[in-house]
């Protein structure tokens, strides 16, 4: 599907399916040339880690990424972990990207994510807890409140607490409870008073209750109790005639990973929802338990939920830091970074007297480059989709739904468009991990307002992030189209950085019709112009750019090729990278997570730079710039340097031709890049080292506020002129 595309940058015959051009046998590459992707997954979450660790950042801020490490880390267990173990107990277990057994895996998993669990605990304890409570927001502990406090909590459990907990017993008639993933719950021991006989019992603390409990007072203090500390202070309510011995907390993370086997007579929708059902009993992968856990209650935990000791986790409390996001709702502004509000893209600002912007106009004018969350989504992306839906010249919309939020304008506006009498389609995405059962909801809602709703191609997720917008004017039909990084979601769009294209370019209209007409039909295109398309063709596509521009260094010409994207881990591409810095090109790698490549490989990665930036917001976009002897080729789209990526999705990126977006994009890159702005360094064994401050102790530029200032200078300029 890139085949075009490779012959209008002069890069190779379209219909050249030979493959062999773009490898280069005699260059021997060692052995050992990848980093595990699992572990340096890890060290990804470490970085999240040492953002809360930094003293400098606003403490909400801190206890939110930690909150956010917690998040990560579950959700690496319910899926990557939970993948090692099923693998090797189907008697699956390949080998992993570095030749390892994933039991030899699963071992360094162990190790490092004990460290780190550990660390996050402790980075909560001496760090962000107590800086909290330096600025007037207090995690206490019951012991430490007064009598009235005390009573007026205990009037609260009574009143909001106690009718909602369920205490079960573990008994020959009480068989041993269900615990379901990520619960946090409460082991108790307790002895019969009139037969002296002690018991087990599981409570779980609700999860629909708030997970700090504010404590009344008027002090300027604002001091939150532990929801499970306030349950574990009124245990003899729940015991009436017992005698409580020993409370402790324990947390169990199940196998949460969903897996589909589709044919294509099967009921996508139904087999979902039942897989669904499914993950909920999902065998246990991990179980964290408080460091004052007796050994009999522990062992009476493992025995039940059938778990090695290699899988428990024993950490001091508060179990599950995740409930620390509950403290976004506290209004202190000043201990958060300082807002900064999106601005309306110069394109789509109104004019003259108007509220409103005329978006088809903007873009009939001119390509439109929209970077997010410092270019607003609501007057880009949304308003694009609304103005489509009321337009009585606007015949259909065609759009990829991968991630939506509850409460979506996006899908609103297409439900308007639909019951406006516009031929609608939606693709959706419902095995988007996690976000399976909200999908599910939204494309039944789709359907009963009329729209077409569609579910992809067998055996693939649709990843790529389109909107096509067809319109009738004088008498012919233009196409508007929008390619994105990121998701249609309103509510991420805030935290996520992201860049989208909006374009009236009719070859990438033709393209988008092509490909929307592959996903919801049954046409089979290989012919894209402005598109480069997975599975089919991306890449190979990849790999002759790659390819070329090893050429051109070895035609003793400048080369230089620079990739933005969450995660590279694909084998054949890091391969065709190391080939590349062996010829000399210069490889510049901006990276978020996993990052497999190595930078410390003598004579093969001596021009590879790979750098990764954590900050306020997430670093979404992916961007893939090819020098190309002065005539740079410029992409943007959905696609990861993955195996699933590249062979098992749908993906999109689109080539960006107008010669600003180019040069903002090269420069938003080359700033990343800078010694001057601060990062992490990829540097040899896959340590990475913080660039904070400069010789001096000056804090080096931060590339996300040196972003949001350039996009507000760019919009004052407009108003000025």
């Amino acid at each position: 599907m890139i085949d075009a595309a490779i012959t209008d940058a002069g890069l190779g015959d379209a219909e050249d399916d030979d493959f062999d051009a773009v490898e280069a046998p005699d260059s021997l590459l060692p052995d050992h040339r990848y980093h595990d992707r699992e572990i340096s997954w890890l060290a990804f979450n470490q970085r999240v880690l040492e953002l809360a660790e930094d003293p400098t950042l606003p403490e909400l801020e801190r206890s939110n990424f930690l909150a956010i490490f917690a998040s990560n880390l579950d959700e690496f267990f319910m899926v990557r972990v939970a993948g090692l173990k099923r693998r090797i107990v189907t008697g699956l277990a390949v080998p992993t990207n570095v030749g390892r057994a994933p039991s030899d895996v699963l071992a360094d998993i162990s190790r490092e994510a004990h460290a780190l669990q550990l660390r996050h605990a402790q980075a909560w304890t001496d760090l962000v807890r107590p800086a909290l409570a330096d600025a007037g927001i207090e995690i206490t502990d019951w012991d430490q409140l007064g009598e009235s406090e005390q009573a007026a909590l205990t009037e609260y459990f009574q009143l909001h607490v106690f009718p909602v907990l369920m205490p079960l017993a573990v008994d020959p008639a009480h068989p041993f409870p269900y615990i379901s993933g990520l619960s946090l719950n409460l082991a108790i021991r307790i002895r019969n008073a009139r037969t002296g006989r002690q018991e087990f019992a599981r409570l779980k603390v609700p999860p629909m209750l708030p997970r700090l409990v504010a404590v009344p007072g008027t002090s300027e203090i604002v001091r939150y109790l532990p929801l499970e500390d306030l349950i574990s202070n009124h245990l003899d309510d729940l015991f009436p005639g017992m005698e409580v011995l020993d409370h402790h907390a324990f947390r169990l993370t199940r196998n949460e990973d969903v897996e589909i086997e589709e044919d294509e007579s099967e009921n996508l929708i139904q087999a979902l929802e039942a897989e669904l059902l499914r993950r909920r009993f999902g065998p246990p992968i991990r179980l964290e338990i408080a460091d004052d856990m007796d050994d009999v209650t522990l062992d009476l935990l493992i025995k039940e939920l059938d778990i090695t000791d290699q899988e428990v986790y024993r950490l001091p409390s508060p179990l599950d830091l995740r409930g620390l996001f509950s403290l976004s709702k506290v209004n202190r502004p000043d201990l958060r970074y300082p807002p900064h509000l999106p601005t309306t893209a110069v394109a789509f600002q109104p004019t003259g007297s108007s509220s409103r912007a005329d978006i088809f106009a903007a873009i009939r004018k001119n390509d439109v480059l929209v970077h997010h969350p410092y270019e607003s989504f609501a007057t880009s992306v949304q308003a694009f989709l609304e103005q489509a839906a009321r337009d009585p010249h606007v015949l259909a919309i065609k759009q990829t739904l991968y991630r939506t939020s509850g409460d979506s304008p996006v899908v609103q506006a297409l439900i308007d468009a639909a019951e406006a009498g516009k031929q609608v389609l939606a693709l959706v995405e419902v095995k988007a991990r996690f976000d399976e059962a909200n999908n599910i909801v939204w494309a039944r809602k789709l359907e009963k307002a009329g729209v077409h709703v569609v579910y992809g191609l067998v055996g693939l997720k649709t990843h790529c992030k389109l909107a096509l917008v067809i319109r009738e004017e004088e008498g012919m039909l233009r196409h508007y189209s929008h390619v994105g990084t990121g998701n249609y979601n309103p509510k991420t769009s805030r935290v996520y950085e992201d860049f989208g294209l909006f374009t009236a370019d009719a070859q990438v209209g033709k393209d988008l019709t092509r490909l929307f007409n592959e996903l919801s039909g049954y046409a089979i295109e290989k012919k894209f112009k402005r598109l480069l398309v997975a599975p089919l063709h991306l890449r190979k596509g990849l790999l002759r750019l790659i390819n070329a521009e090893r050429k051109i260094a070895e035609a003793g010409r400048p080369a230089h090729i620079r990739i933005k994207v969450n995660s590279m881990v694909d084998e054949e591409i890091i391969d065709a990278l190391y080939r590349a810095s062996q010829a000399g090109v210069k490889v510049d790698i901006w990276v978020r997570g996993i990052c497999s490549i190595k930078t410390d490989l003598p004579g093969v990665s001596d021009n590879i730079t790979v750098r990764s930036i954590l900050g306020r917001y997430l670093e979404h976009s992916r961007i893939f710039t090819f020098e190309n002897d002065g005539d740079p080729q410029v992409f943007i789209g959905s696609a990861d340097m993955m195996h699933r990526n590249l062979d098992r999705r749908v993906e999109a990126l689109v080539r960006v031709t107008d010669e600003r977006h180019v040069k903002e994009l090269l420069d938003f890159f080359d700033l990343a890049m800078d010694d001057g702005t601060s990062s992490w360094h990829l540097g040899a064994g896959g340590v990475w080292e913080r660039h904070s401050v400069d010789a001096d102790g000056k804090p080096l530029v931060d590339l996300q506020d040196r972003t949001m200032n350039q996009v507000r200078r760019r919009r004052r300029s407009r108003s000025v002129r």
